[in-house]
């Protein structure tokens, strides 16, 4: 008995011992696996939406040698009254209004400041658009009838074998996704656990099997719908996002500071929601939009696909909020007015006609409640309507 009593002992010992070198050895998996299971809480997500970094794989999308783009100061503007009790219902944590290329509002709410690089969310499929359109006129892609395999031959065999370009960009793949971000098993969030522990967003991709209905036939979306298009934009052009982006819109932007990306463990940029920018940032890359794809003294982004990629294209129900090439369409739109959106209330609402462009970045916990989106919408014309007057 005592024989056994020291082996079993001995057998504890070196499970303790095995345990505490896998938990250094996965201390960084840990950490960030952590990180994400606290992402959203009430006493953090203020803080974490700023400090993304902190807690995940990432790289810098750098900005280069150049001089910052100036963002002129014009009359301030007195908003809404009804805007300040907005603000605090919805947890906004900064506020920018441009007017003519001009700083009429700016704001930081809940302890953030202009330097802050706040988490972009789904307005970072904004951005991927804006870059597929360059490579298109580059002729890097040449149809978007092109079906996605041609670029990212992984995926064959799989739920988007038979996908074509424009049915991801339209989020009309037909591929079962759940985007439930309140069920921990869903598709968003089991996504959300390979990027924290480092795992591999291709083969995610290339893991799902099941579709809903035949591609380009009813819109739903799904976010992993971008990732492919990051995809077939590595497979097309043999680089990464990440550089990509850096040298067609971050750096011809003039931008204020390096932006970057979460990433997961191959170094693949998440680009689905993982850009980090400045709010003023935020406001170049809308005003550029705006301009029709011209700032700074350069054509950035081909003005038809600016046309194309903001209009209701895509197979969505009548009467209900269109979508274009990544990008939302109001509904009752006026002439050229559409917007980026981003879970937790991330909004790069832009007005071209009004010559308007409003960044909000928030950390609303509620942002999926009945009538919230509506009311931003009610607080985003509002304060348009405020600006032109």
């Amino acid at each position: 008995m005592r024989t056994f009593g020291k082996w079993l002992g001995r057998l504890l010992v070196a499970l303790l011992l095995a345990a505490v070198a896998v938990g250094v050895w996965k201390r960084e998996e840990i950490t960030r696996l952590m990180a994400v299971n606290s992402l959203f809480d009430a006493d953090r997500i203020v803080a974490n939406f700023s400090n993304m970094d902190q807690a995940f794989l990432t790289r810098p999308v750098l900005r280069g040698d150049g001089a910052t783009t100036p963002l002129p100061y014009g009359p301030e503007t007195e908003l809404p009254a009804e805007v300040s009790e907005w603000i605090g219902n919805r947890s906004v944590t900064s506020l920018l209004v441009l007017a003519d290329g001009e700083i009429v509002y700016e704001e930081y709410f809940q302890g953030t400041t202009a330097d802050d690089r706040r988490i972009s969310w789904s307005i970072a499929k904004s951005y991927l658009s804006a870059l597929f359109g360059i490579l298109v006129e580059e002729g890097q892609i040449a149809s978007l009838d092109d079906p996605v395999t041609k670029y990212a031959p992984s995926l064959a065999g799989g739920a988007y074998d038979g996908a074509t370009i424009r049915n991801v960009l339209q989020m009309s793949s037909g591929v079962t996704f759940n985007e439930d971000y309140l069920d921990f098993y869903s598709d968003i969030n089991r996504m959300g656990r390979v990027i924290a522990l480092g795992g591999r967003m291709d083969g995610f991709a290339a893991g799902l099997t099941e579709t809903f209905t035949e591609p380009g036939t009813q819109w739903q979306y799904v976010s992993i719908d971008t990732h492919v298009i990051g995809m077939v934009v590595r497979g097309a052009t043999g680089q990464s996002v990440v550089d990509l982006m850096s040298e067609k819109l971050i750096v011809p932007l003039g931008q204020e500071r390096d932006a970057y990306y979460l990433t997961d463990g191959d170094g693949v940029a998440f680009v689905l929601g993982g850009l980090n920018l400045t709010t003023r940032d935020y406001a170049r890359f809308g005003q550029m939009i705006l301009q029709d794809g011209s700032y700074n003294g350069r054509q950035i982004v081909p003005a038809d696909w600016i046309a194309a990629s903001t209009q209701a294209s895509a197979p969505t129900q009548v009467g209900r909020v269109g979508y274009g090439y990544q990008w939302w369409i109001p509904v009752g739109a006026t002439e050229g007015e559409f917007f980026g959106r981003g879970i937790y209330g991330q909004y790069l609402y832009i007005n071209q006609k009004a010559g308007v462009v409003i960044v909000v970045t928030s950390a609303d916990r509620q942002f999926r409640e009945p009538g919230v989106h509506g009311r931003n919408m009610e607080m985003l014309r509002a304060i348009t309507g405020a600006v032109i007057d």
